[in-house]
Order: structure tokens, then C-alpha cells, then sequence
């Protein structure tokens, strides 16, 4: 989302009413999680896989949920590896193949060695995005005031639409981290107020994007990192503050997904590093997709999946 492409794929060309379904897409992933740690806490599940035989109990759609979600883990550090070198490709001109091969050789390096460390500079690094969004939002506020100049769309049963499916695949990789949290809530009370808070500042977050974008002077299809390139647009201390931290955000994001399916899928460890090795070589061919078309084929797909998940977890009454 820090990007600004999922936000500008499924808002958008609905200006005010983009708006509209940004607060209900959030909302719907406050109410995830509150149902997943409701769940989880009333019958101790341990981990996701455990979530899912509890909310479904046929074997075989479980196992097919479970095959979406490592699925989809993989799509997004293909889409990772595709933010990274569009970054450079983009601020720098240089050609998507470097970048690529940067970030495959650094993920590599990660996959093989210490991971921990790395992974828990995100809980420093998503902070500073944050305020920078937010900064970046205050800044271009002037924006807001011509929304719907860029509406193209004014059906809002189709905004309302994409809103679902925006949590919808969200809730795909947000589910199994969430499962791991309920040991950190002592209370229904502290869950409300948790989830409330989370809803807020993802609606803040969300819609300070949205308006980011609407900046943008130029057609957006042209633009792999629209807040990246109004970032630029904002003066240099924006541009590479804001660059640095968003390209270290995506290639944690990369390990964080690579990592995942490692764990998921290799029982041994020999197995190790020649899987390591498949998932960043093929990242480099699938990368060359472009990560614009990454997002806008894929993450539709995946969100329509994504609201099989949800469906079972929200209408799970046992």
C-alpha cells in the first residue's frame, strides 16, 4: 500500500467514492482482526494451519487454501523483487536486470544466513513510512480539493466491490500473522480496542495515499511508485529519505515472503538452499513482467480467492 499502486488499482477511478471504499475495505480488515484473535483465543489455535481446520472442515479445500496462501507468498516477492529494481529503474535509470540482481543475490545471502535481524528492522522501518506518508500528505494536501477530477467511475456497488476485494487478498498473508498475536491479548476489551485503533490508522494511512496519488501530473500507468515519484516532486530531502527507507521496507517485505515459503515448503535441509536458489532465479524472469502488471493481474485474482477465507472466518459460529 506504501507504494500507492494497490491503492490507486482498486480506488482510484472512483474519486470521492474512492474515498468511501477505502474506509470500508479497512473496516473489513478491523473486523478480521477481531474475528481471527476471537478464535483464535477461544480455542488456543497455535498457527494458521491449525485456524483453518478449525473454521472448515473439509480436508481437501483446506489443503487448497493452504496451497493459495504459499502461492500468493511467492507472487509477492516476485512483486517485491519487481518494486525493487522499478525503484531504481525509475529514480535512476537503471535497467530493471541490475536492480533485480541485486535484490536476488542480497535475498540469497539472507535466506542462507541470519535472518532474525533483518526481519526486525520492518518494526522500525514501518514507523518512518508512516510519518513520511503522512508528512508527504499534509504537504500535497491541495490535492483533496480536485478528487473528482479524476473520477472516471461513479458506480459505488463496483467501489464497494473492489473494497472487498482489496481486504480480501490483504487478509491472505495479514490472517497467519494475526493467529500469532493472541498471546498479546489478555481481553475482549483490549481485542475491541486493538482492532478499533488498527482500522483508524489504516484509514488515516490509506486515504493520506489516495490523495498522495491524486498528485500525480501524469497518467499513473506510467508510474511503477506513484508516492515514490511524488516523493520526488516534493523537494530532495523527500525524495531520498523516503526512497531509502521504502526500498529497505520492500526487500524485508521479499525476505519476509521467500522466507515463508522456505519454511512452508523445505522438510530438509539439503533441500535448502537449491529451492532458495530456484526462487530467485525464477524471480528474475518473472520480474520482467513489470511490477505494475504484477499488481494489476495478480492481486485481483488473489483477492477473489482471499474472500473464500474470509467468508469462513466471518460466518464461523461453532
Amino acid at each position: 500500500m506504501l507504494h500507492g499502486k494497490e491503492i490507486y488499482l482498486f480506488f482510484g477511478i472512483y474519486g470521492v467514492n474512492g474515498v468511501i471504499g477505502i474506509i470500508i475495505a479497512q473496516v473489513l480488515v478491523g473486523l478480521i482482526i477481531y474475528k481471527t484473535i476471537t478464535i483464535t483465543k477461544k480455542y488456543n489455535i497455535k498457527n494458521y494451519s491449525q485456524l483453518i481446520e478449525k473454521i472448515n472442515t473439509n480436508n481437501k479445500i483446506n489443503e487448497i487454501i493452504k496451497i493459495i496462501i504459499n502461492i500468493f507468498l511467492l507472487i509477492s516477492f516476485y512483486v517485491m523483487v519487481a518494486g525493487f529494481s522499478a525503484y531504481f529503474a525509475q529514480e535512476l535509470g537503471i535497467p530493471n536486470i541490475i536492480g533485480t540482481s541485486i535484490i536476488i543475490v542480497l535475498c540469497y545471502m539472507v535466506f542462507t544466513g541470519n535472518i532474525e535481524s533483518l526481519i526486525k528492522v520492518n518494526t522500525i522501518l514501518v514507523p518512518i513510512l508512516i510519518i513520511f506518508i503522512i508528512l508527504l500528505s499534509v504537504k500535497n494536501i491541495d490535492a483533496y480539493n480536485n478528487i473528482n477530477q479524476k473520477m472516471i467511475e461513479k458506480d459505488i456497488a463496483k467501489c464497494i466491490y473492489s473494497a472487498i476485494i482489496y481486504s480480501s487478498y490483504n487478509s491472505i498473508t495479514l490472517i497467519p500473522i494475526i493467529v500469532t498475536l493472541k498471546k498479546h491479548i489478555k481481553n475482549k476489551t483490549q481485542l475491541i480496542k486493538i482492532s478499533t485503533i488498527c482500522t483508524i490508522i489504516l484509514i488515516i494511512l490509506a486515504i493520506s495515499v489516495y490523495g498522495i496519488i491524486l498528485k500525480v501530473d501524469i497518467n499513473l500507468n506510467q508510474v511503477e511508485l506513484p508516492t515514490v515519484y511524488v516523493a520526488g516532486q516534493s523537494g530532495s530531502i523527500y525524495k531520498y529519505l523516503y526512497g531509502l527507507t521504502i526500498i529497505l521496507a520492500i526487500f524485508t517485505s521479499a525476505i519476509s515472503a521467500g522466507y515463508s515459503i522456505l519454511e512452508n515448503y523445505v522438510q530438509k535441509p539439503k533441500r535448502y538452499k537449491s529451492i532458495a536458489i530456484a526462487i530467485c532465479i525464477s524471480a528474475i524472469f518473472v520480474s520482467r513482467i513489470g511490477f505494475s502488471n504484477l499488481v494489476n493481474l495478480l492481486y485481483p485474482v488473489f483477492g477473489l480467492l482471499g474472500t473464500v477465507q474470509i467468508g469462513m472466518l466471518m460466518f464461523h459460529s461453532r
